[in-house]
């Protein structure tokens, strides 16, 4: 008889892991707190626009294709991509760059800004698709459990040429001197957790993906993604349960049996938390059960959480394109604010996505569909007067920038930050995108997949391995299912 896989969490990780072990024989059901599938990345609508709630950016195609094509399907049965040219527009204090598709297009613009900065680039992305190579080889698809893990001739030979011990900064910069071009290849890095001179070089592989393998959309929204997932995990006999929130886990003699939640009890072989690995811990597990003390947590470095805005403009917006950076403020003075001395930024950075550039189904005719986000520290005070006061500032800022009134023409508005991360996610410290990647949080160094007093629970997801963001997210369920099927038995 075939094992009963209980997953807490429809976003990716938990949507990827419970594809993989349904395809593997087991028994799986997917209980979902909310009413919509995809975790951070769920979807709402309100006077004719479609509002993707989370991630915007897709990048790493490959993982997306490999993924699908794991189980013998194509990714574009389920959703069509579309490749984004410019990739983004970066607007700084005194002009605005568009990054071109175009590698040729792109090393111009980099040309035009610092003489011999082409051939530099060239020898920068050269060696970020070493990295990433090398770490989507040999590092993203270990489960982390031991540093016995790595202790491969070919891993340690390459340590450094990955720059695991050298900063982002101090690489970016022995190469690049012109400012707007040190902000270009540092930007990747703000959402990991730490300040571009306190991340490892190695994450100059985030530059590869961004400006070699391109940023792409897909039509009609991130949430197709999910829509394909959800509909692959069907195909493969995975129940998906939404309004089933986890109140606890019953945990007698170091084996969890049963679940209880919102809308039943559940009883279950094995259990993958794909929710907040701290929330499972310090409140669905008994405390004997408990392998991370609220001190160890406390310690823990996380990645930002954001200010969202969801906006609906009853007329066109000129001048933005899909992807939009503002950097004309102080670039390292609000990572400080995020990372060095936590608190609301002095002069924000902030991100504008406009996807009815490039989609006109997210829109009503004639309207624009605009998502403004500020990156922010954890942890902070969140009042709706504090969101009004920086959705103001950056507006301000907007509209100067484009030359035109839009705050006039707004038919639809819902702001998103701490508040909500921790009600709709239970996510620690209201964090957006999990575990900061640090040289100290990386690999082994992480929350483990796998609980050491709990014999049938496992974990996946963006604070475990191997870290933030949707693609890793996609491995990180794929990894854990490989982990359970290496200990459990389907006949």
């Amino acid at each position: 008889m075939s094992k009963k896989v209980i997953v807490i969490g429809s976003g990716f990780a938990g949507l990827s892991a419970a594809t993989h072990l349904a395809h593997k024989g087991f028994e799986v059901t997917i209980l979902e707190k909310n009413e919509v599938a995809g975790g951070r990345a769920r979807v709402f609508e309100a006077n004719g626009f479609t509002f993707d709630m989370g991630p915007s950016w897709y990048w790493m195609p490959e993982v997306f294709e490999k993924y699908f094509q794991f189980f013998g399907k194509n990714r574009a049965d389920y959703y069509e991509l579309i490749r984004l040219d410019p990739s983004y527009t970066v607007f700084f204090e005194d002009k605005q760059v568009d990054l071109p598709a175009s590698m040729d297009e792109l090393y111009k613009v980099f040309e035009q800004h610092e003489l011999g900065s082409a051939v530099k680039l060239k020898q920068f992305l050269s060696e970020a698709k070493y990295k990433y190579e090398t770490g989507m080889d040999d590092f993203v698809h270990r489960p982390g459990h031991s540093i016995m893990e790595f202790a491969d001739p070919r891993i340690l030979t390459s340590m450094f040429k990955l720059q695991l011990f050298s900063s982002m900064s101090k690489h970016v910069r022995s190469l690049f001197k012109n400012e707007k071009l040190i902000q270009l290849l540092e930007f990747p890095v703000l959402f990991l957790g730490a300040t571009p001179s306190n991340t490892p070089a190695l994450y100059s592989l985030m530059n590869y993906a961004d400006m070699s393998l391109g940023t792409w959309y897909p039509k009609r929204g991130m949430h197709e993604i999910i829509k394909g997932m959800v509909k692959l995990a069907k195909e493969k006999g995975v129940k998906i349960l939404l309004n089933h929130e986890v109140k606890s886990i019953v945990v007698p003699n170091g084996h969890a049996t049963e679940l209880i939640t919102s809308n039943g009890n559940f009883q279950a072989d094995i259990i993958i938390g794909g929710a907040d690995y701290n929330h499972i811990e310090q409140v669905l597990l008994p405390k004997r059960s408990r392998v991370y003390s609220p001190e160890y947590w406390d310690k823990r470095t996380m990645a930002p959480s954001s200010l969202l805005f969801y906006i609906g403009v009853s007329k066109k917006l000129p001048g933005l394109n899909h992807h939009n950076l503002f950097f004309d403020a102080d670039f390292d003075l609000h990572a400080k604010e995020i990372y060095d001395h936590p608190q609301w930024p002095t002069k924000p950075l902030f991100y504008a996505c406009v996807p009815s550039v490039t989609d006109n189904t997210v829109a009503p005719k004639g309207n624009e569909n605009l998502f403004l986000l500020i990156p922010l520290a954890p942890n902070l005070e969140d009042t709706e007067l504090l969101r009004e006061k920086y959705f103001n500032i950056i507006m301000d800022r907007l509209e100067k920038k484009l030359g035109i009134g839009i705050r006039d023409h707004i038919i639809f508005k819902r702001s998103y930050a701490h508040n909500d991360f921790k009600k709709d996610y239970h996510a620690f410290k209201g964090n957006a995108y999990g575990l900061a990647n640090t040289l100290f949080q990386t690999a082994f160094l992480k929350p483990k997949m796998k609980s050491k007093k709990v014999n049938n629970l496992f974990y996946t997801g963006q604070l475990t391995t191997p870290g933030p963001g949707v693609p890793p997210s996609l491995i990180s369920g794929k990894v854990v299912a490989e982990v359970v099927a290496k200990e459990y038995s389907t006949n």
